[in-house]
């Protein structure tokens, strides 16, 4: 099978079911988002898993790439959800437990870490930084299904697991700046 279709070279795209949308359609653009989260999710799981860090924390980052793996393969579920079109069959919506997950990996992570009232300023190592890039195209992410959700019916859990996904990742970096032992920048207006 050819990798190219020429089927889109008009400007349109399939949704799933066979709908020919315009690429610029808004579903595309939420699902186009998610794709683009992904593949830095995937990029931040990489540079997480090659850094060296000291023995003590090795458990506590093999965790964490487990659980940003399975963040990715949560994230096809989520661009899944938003390709939907008309006359597709249902598809299974984001579970309320991958959603606790996060909630749980949140909280687990906040236990460990000193509580802050001002504004974290991304920085200090390329994976915090990595972080705050995936917590940015997270939040554009949901922006756009949010958007697509008002023309188009889109099930709710798609936008709760992105809300608490740019949650985690801001969560993460903060994490990853103290196991990193790098300066977390605050802004003090």
């Amino acid at each position: 099978m050819k990798i190219y279709t020429k089927s889109g070279d008009k400007g349109t795209t399939s949704l799933i079911g066979g709908e020919r949308v315009p690429k610029y359609d808004l579903r595309v653009e939420a699902y186009g988002t998610v794709d683009e989260l992904s593949a830095f999710v995937a990029l931040l799981t990489d540079k997480l898993s090659e850094t060296q860090f000291v023995d003590d924390y090795k458990e506590r980052i093999a965790v964490l790439v487990e659980e940003l793996v399975a963040i990715e393969s949560r994230l096809m579920s989520v661009a899944a959800l938003l390709a939907v079109g008309e006359g597709a069959k249902s598809m299974e919506p984001i579970s309320e437990d991958a959603i606790e997950a996060l909630e749980h990996s949140i909280d687990k992570m906040q236990e460990q870490l000193k509580p802050i009232t001002f504004f974290t300023i991304p920085g200090g190592h390329t994976l915090c930084s990595l972080c705050h890039v995936c917590r940015t195209v997270c939040r554009r992410a949901e922006r756009a299904a949010l958007r697509a959700a008002e023309e188009y019916p889109i099930e709710g859990s798609t936008m709760r697991y992105l809300n608490r996904l740019s949650d985690y990742l801001y969560t993460l970096g903060r994490t990853l700046t103290e196991l990193l032992s790098v300066e977390e920048r605050l802004w003090q207006p």
